[in-house]
């Protein structure tokens, strides 16, 4: 029974498992896939974290974000105070709707676009201010922290960056 054991053994493995290895030549082990994927996802956010990792920001870029933030709440108040206006002094606030409707439309349409841009330029920063805090979370979580680009250009091996350098003479 020995010997027949171990011609077995060299022919189905031993004491191995012959299904799960026959199986992982056809199809994908899950678990190791995954553990894989969440590798890759790790790493990805990782290097995020150090391309888009943002430095703190001074008092003067906190002051102008203060006053960047004054346009809609004056905004909104001046509308309700044009209710206001309009409640307690009719007669007053109809003259300067009456000077308001001399505005040429041109004039409404240029105003009408500088606001649109003042708005969409502000949204679009903030959203990009939203993920650059998002990716500095992760990477915190994560160990990686912040990176600042070296003055002096080490790409490390990545042949592509270096060739780059090169034609660009530095």
């Amino acid at each position: 029974m020995g010997l027949i054991g171990h011609i077995m053994g060299l022919v189905f493995g031993g004491n191995r498992n012959v299904v799960a290895e026959t199986v992982e030549v056809f199809k994908e082990n899950a678990e190791k896939g995954a553990v894989r994927d969440a590798d890759k996802q790790a790493a990805a956010l990782a290097q995020f974290a150090k391309e888009f990792g943002v430095l703190e920001r001074s008092n003067f870029d906190r002051v102008i974000d203060g006053l960047n933030r004054l346009p809609r709440p004056m905004l909104a108040l001046g509308t309700i105070g044009l209710f206001v206006a309009a409640m307690g002094n009719p007669d007053w606030f109809a003259a300067r709707m009456l000077g308001v409707a001399t505005i040429p439309e041109p004039l409404w349409w240029l105003m009408g676009a500088i606001v649109s841009f003042y708005f969409g330029a502000r949204y679009q920063l903030k959203g990009q201010d939203f993920q650059a805090k998002v990716v500095k979370a992760v990477a915190d979580a994560q160990g990686a922290g912040t990176v600042t680009p070296s003055a002096s250009g080490d790409y490390g091996d990545n042949p592509a960056l270096l060739d780059w350098q090169a034609q660009l003479g530095r």
